[in-house]
């Protein structure tokens, strides 16, 4: 079998082994059947499993809640409870773990087979493409950060109204501007530029034209009060709105 590894946390038996039969009958792995918090992060840690399964009230000092968060924090694995609780404070405490979803069992504990292989499975597959997605999008960052980290041209992104999201360490060498400074103050503070260039620019790339790029030559002043000319381009970021999310600054000093 070759399907997602699915690990199941279930303190009753014979409810785990219903649903192991559920998911193999859907075409998935069930490495392991868990009893336990304590059990389940030592387990998630040597199958890493793609998903797991997770009954909110366990056997142990750790139950559902405790031990899908830590799993969550440590391997990023996605989570579904089952559960047969959903009383407010339960449901409060579980969303902080931000879990993929929910399956409410019956009074019994049991989940009905018709419920397992309709809802169940929609609800795993859905997770399952969720956590691909959302593990490309992190992958992608991971480089995005590295390479933006390591260009030798000051690099510098702002929101709409030129507040600073972020800025590389080339940018903080030349500035002398820490980052936790600066974020989410406006872009002159961290430029402090000698002239109205800058302001003038702002307002023609922020115009209905909404250029692709602007060029720009100006001098700005650094923590150390030291004048500094510096050359770039100021590029806006445009969504499929044809909105201003934000802009992009690069530029080195001449």
């Amino acid at each position: 079998m070759s399907g997602p590894k699915i690990m199941v946390v279930e303190d009753e038996r014979i409810t785990a082994e219903d649903i192991r039969d559920g998911l193999e009958e859907m075409g998935y792995q069930v490495p392991a059947l868990v009893s336990s918090g304590e059990e389940a992060i030592e387990k998630a840690k040597e199958i890493f499993p793609d998903l797991i399964l997770m009954d909110i009230k366990l056997e142990g000092d750790i139950d559902g809640i405790d031990a899908a968060e830590e799993i969550r924090s440590r391997y990023g694995i996605p989570v579904i409870y089952l559960t047969a609780y959903s009383d407010e404070n339960t449901v409060e405490r579980a969303k902080i773990t931000e879990p993929s979803g929910y399956i409410l069992k019956g009074a019994s504990g049991f989940l009905n087979k018709p419920y397992e292989e309709g809802e169940l499975h929609d609800a795993i597959e859905i997770t399952l493409h969720k956590h691909k997605i959302e593990t490309r999008l992190r992958e992608n960052q991971r480089w995005l950060n590295t390479i933006l980290k390591n260009v030798s041209d000051s690099v510098i992104a702002t929101d709409p109204d030129f507040n600073v999201k972020f800025l590389n360490p080339v940018t903080e060498n030349l500035t002398g501007c820490l980052r936790e400074d600066v974020l989410g103050n406006h872009l002159f503070k961290l430029l402090n530029p000698v002239s109205d260039l800058l302001e003038s620019l702002k307002k023609e790339i922020t115009s209905e034209t909404l250029p692709s790029k602007v060029t720009f030559e100006e001098g700005i002043k650094t923590r150390d009060n030291l004048q500094i000319l510096i050359q770039g381009s100021i590029t806006p970021v445009i969504n499929e709105k044809d909105e201003i999310e934000g802009f992009l600054l690069v530029f080195t000093p001449r």
